[in-house]
């Protein structure tokens, strides 16, 4: 059985436009996505679809590409704000009801994907 928690994800918030939901999408394996109404039921959903595509793929004898390895990236990294900028931030996560940490990594992720999408 394929271990779906092998694959990285690429999580992004839709645009109302698009229907205001979460997408998690798997680039090493094409076409495959997740979505839901928040970020944690997106990532649910794209595990689950992991798991089909790769038995897509054996039972019609297609490749299986390997999991693009995340060796080298702890998920941890440092970096300088103006202190008026922290207070913003901060003053934002307090009204979302999230820590500053989930705010800044929910904000950068949406605009990775913004950016991936080529919006």
């Amino acid at each position: 059985m394929v271990d779906a928690r092998a694959y990285p994800l690429q999580v992004r918030r839709l645009s109302e436009d698009e229907g205001g939901r979460v997408m998690a999408s798997v680039p090493d394996l094409p076409g495959c996505m997740g979505d839901g109404k928040t970020e944690s039921a997106a990532i649910k959903d794209a595990r689950a679809a992991i798991v089909s595509w790769v038995e897509a793929a054996e039972k019609f004898g297609d490749p299986i590409p390997e999991p693009n390895r995340l060796e080298g990236y702890s998920g941890k990294f440092v970096t300088r704000i103006p202190r008026s900028l922290h207070m913003m931030l901060a003053d934002m996560a307090r009204r979302e009801g999230v820590s500053l940490n989930q705010f800044v990594l929910t904000k950068l992720a949406e605009a990775a994907g913004e950016k991936q999408a080529g919006a």
